[in-house]
């Protein structure tokens, strides 16, 4: 549950890709975010650097540097493009070279990559235009490899959660994420691979799944759902009643709980 989908919302049928003050909104609290947000299974780190053919990553949305200082664990050298400033230096605090811009609009300037990669991000990016873009910068055999967290909590714990973003915002983006956590990302997933496809410049797009398990304690829980989007357009006063609810919840069921992941990558050969 960490990373709330980018759902359209009753007041706003735009596509996510062009709901930029809500992808810009993460930048509020960058400590926050790279200190709550989970980061990606080392498997999955290795099976992208493994299928491309050189160390040269283009980070899209890389935050606060989350995805970024794995795969630079990993051997890679990566250069972010980030459309939030704050998100940027952020990064930039921890060694990396951050150019700020949509990477639709980005100016690679000539350079080419063996890779370009985001982590919860690429469903801010235009599916098709970010897709000519990475065809673009990489080179022939590269990859592109974009990848998102969906969480599971406990079933009854997660009917706890939805029963308290109903009364409390029974009509926000949250309240709806609640209910239906376990395919937060179908609808963006397939739209990547659409937008691969309609693109050109790539193989076959496949769909990697990878498996793991976290445990969250109560505190850590509400630390990261402050950084989601939908929480983001909550007031304080409706922020704390959410959050009060939540953590009684997390209370009753003992004060922490194991929340199973998919890491889902969607990839593609550059041919």
């Amino acid at each position: 549950m960490p990373t709330l989908p980018p759902e359209r919302t009753s007041s706003d049928q735009r596509e996510s890709h062009q709901a930029r003050e809500l992808a810009e909104s993460f930048g509020s609290d960058p400590e926050r975010y790279d200190r709550a947000r989970p980061s990606y299974p080392a498997a999955m780190v290795d099976a992208i650097v493994a299928a491309s053919p050189g160390p040269e990553i283009v980070d899209v949305g890389i935050g606060t540097g989350i995805a970024a200082r794995q795969f630079r664990a990993a051997g890679c050298r990566v250069l972010g493009v980030e459309v939030d400033a704050r998100m940027g230096e952020w990064a930039r605090k921890h060694g990396f070279e951050v150019e700020v811009s949509a990477f639709e609009a980005w100016d690679p300037a000539g350079r080419i990559f063996d890779a370009v990669i985001a982590g919860q991000t690429w469903h801010w990016v235009d599916p098709v235009a970010g897709a000519a873009k990475a065809a673009e910068v990489l080179r022939p055999g590269g990859r592109l490899a974009v990848f998102w967290n969906a969480g599971q909590p406990p079933t009854d714990l997660a009917q706890a959660f939805a029963a308290v973003y109903q009364r409390v915002v029974p009509d926000s983006l949250a309240a709806r994420w609640a209910s239906a956590a376990a395919t937060a990302y179908s609808t963006p997933i397939t739209k990547v691979i659409e937008g691969i496809q309609a693109a050109g410049g790539f193989g076959e797009p496949e769909q990697w799944n990878f498996d793991w398990e976290r445990i969250y304690t109560r505190d850590e829980w509400l630390d990261q759902l402050t950084t989601t989007g939908g929480h983001a357009q909550f007031s304080s006063a409706t922020q704390e009643e959410v959050l009060e609810g939540i953590g009684a919840a997390i209370d009753a069921a003992g004060g922490s709980f194991t929340v199973r992941f998919t890491t889902t990558v969607v990839t593609a050969l550059r041919i």
